[in-house]
């Protein structure tokens, strides 16, 4: 939470200022363009952002997964440069990562794993998932303590990456 506001759901009419968020935080335009893909196929189950005032400061997007079936996966997120190292991030994905272990929800991140885990991700639990992309940079959230041995299947619109 920054000042009194907390993370909501985007609502409508809020694209544009992602965009230029993902550009600022990325320092270019493919996520932007993942998302926009993502979204056209539907596959977004939801979107987050993190409000300051009239601006929008952080962003992350969960999708479907093609498989496991059930399961999302976590990406773009994304800080304003201005913001970050302000906890605005850990705070986010930590709220992620504690309604995905209330609600039985599993959640998948490629990403920093000295990051994620601080949010609450677990890089050893997802020590037995097959990916196509590094299992070292993969973690896991969601109900219990197993090691899951699945094959992660992402959307399509990841092969673009």
């Amino acid at each position: 939470m920054i000042g009194q506001e907390f993370s909501r759901d985007m609502r409508r009419g809020e694209e544009p200022a992602v965009e230029a968020l993902l550009q600022a935080s990325f320092g270019g335009t493919q996520e932007a363009r993942l998302v926009a893909a993502l979204r056209k196929s539907g596959c977004i189950a939801g979107e987050v952002v993190q409000p300051q005032g009239d601006d929008i400061i952080g962003y992350y997007a969960l999708s479907q997964m093609r498989g496991p079936k059930g399961w999302l996966c976590l990406a773009p997120v994304a800080v304003h440069p201005a913001h970050q190292g302000r906890g605005v991030g850990r705070r986010m994905i930590g709220l992620l990562s504690e309604w995905a272990r209330l609600s039985g929800q599993y959640v998948v991140v490629l990403g920093q794993p000295d990051f994620y885990a601080r949010a609450g991700f677990s890089l050893a639990r997802a020590a037995r998932l097959e990916s196509p992309y590094p299992v070292t940079q993969t973690l896991l959230a969601g109900p219990g303590d197993d090691v899951p041995v699945k094959s992660l299947i992402y959307p399509p619109e990841f092969e673009s990456l």
